[in-house]
């Protein structure tokens, strides 16, 4: 590993708290594979007044904007705490959540605790049958659509982000007509990753394959991002995407990787890449509650690491890749599920090259 030393350190923007380890939802391509809670249930979160601690601990080193996610992060006991605290230190706020939660009280919390908070609501279909199925219990589908509702009744317009499998592809064009009457921001979609549960889903041939999600992204580009005024995201790495979407006036949804400026906090207090930490033991930094989260930031080996090699040290078509200093790899902690390395290229991108389907203009 290289020397703490020769580190550049960034400002850590950014803050992604797994707040807890439970979720009220059984997703079948869920890649942290959190433990089902149900009702009367509860399972571990992070302690708020931990929570507090590492805010008060983070702002110094530049943060300006925190992320709540888990599992699901509206489970956690104290979420109304958690908010208040967000909104006395004047962060910026993001929220992923499955909307089951979604009262119209809590939607305005949300609202009360940051004025432009963002929310990304999980919706994988237009029907109950399509996305209950992918989220493993009856009557998701009806509870989230509720919460969309809920939200934009307070002034906030989620962005919808569906999952795309064999099961939801041919409704892909019509989450995004559905997203534009209910109120939505924008949609995001993602790749089904092999990494956890996902894995499973995988065998059971349940994801497309990578000559089909190429077409796919190819014919969003093409035809379903014209025909809507919402924002769209669809998925694919940097290297597919038009110039226009990258570099010009109203570029897609991408941009530079914010692996540089994030930190992840699991439920537990432990420090992590991001929510790959609770899989992966060796990446995961320190705790919260032992460890000083400037020392974290600065010495850590792994972060410094990624610092000093990101993204010159990339391999396979990563590292050949034009936009390499824009994507990043585009996702550290799948391709370090993949093959243990921190280096490893991504795998949508290998598949691609290696089955002709990588963009020939793309390649160093």
């Amino acid at each position: 590993m290289e020397s703490p030393a020769s580190a550049v350190l960034h400002p850590l923007h950014t803050i992604y708290f797994y707040l807890t380890e439970g979720c009220n939802l059984k997703c079948r391509h869920c890649w942290i594979d959190p433990k089902y809670q149900g009702e009367g249930e509860q399972h571990p979160s992070l302690d708020p007044s931990l929570f507090r601690k590492i805010i008060r601990e983070a702002i110094p080193l530049g943060l300006t904007s925190v992320r709540l996610t888990g599992g699901e992060p509206l489970l956690h006991p104290a979420i109304g705490e958690l908010l208040d605290c967000i909104a006395e230190n004047g962060l910026q706020l993001s929220v992923e959540t499955n909307g089951l939660l979604c009262s119209l009280q809590m939607a305005q919390d949300l609202r009360r605790s940051c004025e432009t908070v963002f929310v990304s609501v999980s919706l994988d279909g237009v029907d109950a049958a399509t996305h209950d199925w992918m989220r493993g219990v009856k009557g998701a589908f009806d509870k989230a659509v509720r919460g969309i509702h809920n939200l934009v009744e307070t002034g906030i317009h989620p962005q919808l982000i569906m999952t795309i499998t064999r099961r939801n592809v041919g409704q892909v064009e019509q989450i995004v007509r559905l997203a534009e009457s209910i109120g939505a921001e924008s949609v995001k979609f993602n790749h089904l990753q092999p990494t956890a549960r996902g894995s499973k889903m995988y065998e059971n041939g349940e994801a497309l394959s990578i000559g089909e999600l190429v077409a796919l992204g190819e014919w969003m580009e093409r035809t379903l991002i014209p025909s809507t005024a919402l924002r769209i995201d669809p998925g694919h790495p940097v290297a597919f995407r038009p110039l226009g979407r990258i570099f010009g006036d109203k570029p897609g949804l991408c941009g530079l990787c914010g692996i540089f400026g994030v930190l992840g906090v699991l439920a537990s207090g432990k420090y992590a890449l991001c929510g790959i930490g609770e899989l992966i033991p060796e990446l995961v930094f320190g705790k919260a509650d032992t460890d000083s989260l400037d020392s974290v930031w600065a010495k850590n080996p792994v972060l410094n690491d990624i610092r000093n090699g990101m993204p010159h040290r990339l391999q396979g078509i990563c590292g050949e890749c034009l936009f390499r200093d824009k994507c990043l790899g585009s996702c550290i902690a799948q391709n370090y599920y993949a093959k243990r390395h921190l280096w490893a290229p991504f795998w949508y991108c290998q598949q691609a090259y290696e089955a002709g389907l990588f963009p020939s203009a793309r390649l160093r």
